[in-house]
């Protein structure tokens, strides 16, 4: 791509200060403000989860991004967007939300400790509630870095049912693997209910076993570059970048320490 990437849309998982820190969350935080600083536009979106506060936070809905209708599994629900200003990195960030699925209080689990049976639709309503919103932005990225397991929807959807529109023509997928990977399998009709536009149930064959490492392979095979996030990701999902011919950022962690991982990201989007 060269040095032609001029705007980068974030999808997060956690974002600091909306959740708590972690290095997710913190680079969800830091990355995007950094990017920004190196005279690229940026984006950034997260799920809207219940735990968030809203007044604290200062949310509130922006209705004209809002009212569309998202169908999963013969189910209509609409697509509410709500926004945030971190002033101190003079970004916004857009948060994606629905009642029956991120008003709950907790995050991925309940309260006693059993992973939500419909994180998969979950994971489904927040890649198209992103991409759906991106449009209505009228806003081309060149650049849509996707990190957390609940982005990894994303990658095949653009590259499957979006890449038509000029939105998203040019856009490359940079996919950051950590180790948040679920270990409980999603529902057993996942690659069912993820078909949608040309995404068929033959495309995501690999989810015929519901798994997370399954899930981060089938973003990887629909990414332009990943980026190792956490010294505990699965050595199985490196071999299967190399298997693929995936271009690899290797985890750095005295660049995440220190903070010169900005530019190696940045270097990393605009090599692509």
């Amino acid at each position: 791509m060269g040095n032609s990437v001029n705007r980068v849309l974030f999808v997060n998982s956690e974002i600091f200060p909306y959740l708590p820190e972690t290095d997710i969350a913190n680079i969800g935080r830091y990355l995007p403000q950094g990017i920004q600083e190196r005279k690229k536009e940026i984006r950034s979106f997260m799920p809207r989860y219940g735990c968030i506060n809203e007044r604290k936070n200062q949310l509130h809905e922006v209705i004209r991004l809002s009212g569309m209708n998202i169908i999963i599994n013969d189910v209509d629900r609409p697509l509410v967007i709500k926004v945030a200003s971190i002033s101190a990195a003079r970004m916004q960030v857009y948060f994606i939300d629905n009642e029956d699925y991120f008003h709950r209080k907790s995050i991925y689990h309940d309260a006693e400790g059993n992973f939500f049976k419909d994180n998969d639709e979950r994971a489904i309503f927040f890649a198209r509630g992103v991409l759906e919103t991106v449009k209505k932005l009228r806003w081309a990225p060149d650049v849509i870095h996707c990190q957390g397991w609940i982005s990894q929807i994303l990658p095949i959807y653009l590259k499957k049912a979006y890449i038509d529109d000029p939105i998203f023509s040019q856009s490359k997928i940079v996919l950051s693997l950590y180790d948040d990977m679920p270990t409980t399998d999603f529902s057993a009709d996942f690659k069912d209910r993820m078909a949608f536009g040309a995404v068929s149930a033959k495309d995501t064959e690999i989810l015929s076993e519901p798994t997370g490492i399954n899930l981060a392979k089938l973003a990887i095979s629909y990414s332009d570059g990943v980026i190792i996030g956490s010294e505990g990701v699965d050595q199985e999902l490196i071999s299967y970048c190399k298997e693929k011919g995936v271009p690899v950022l290797p985890y750095n962690a005295e660049a995440l320490k220190d903070g010169s991982y900005i530019e190696e990201y940045n270097s990393f989007y605009d090599n692509l």
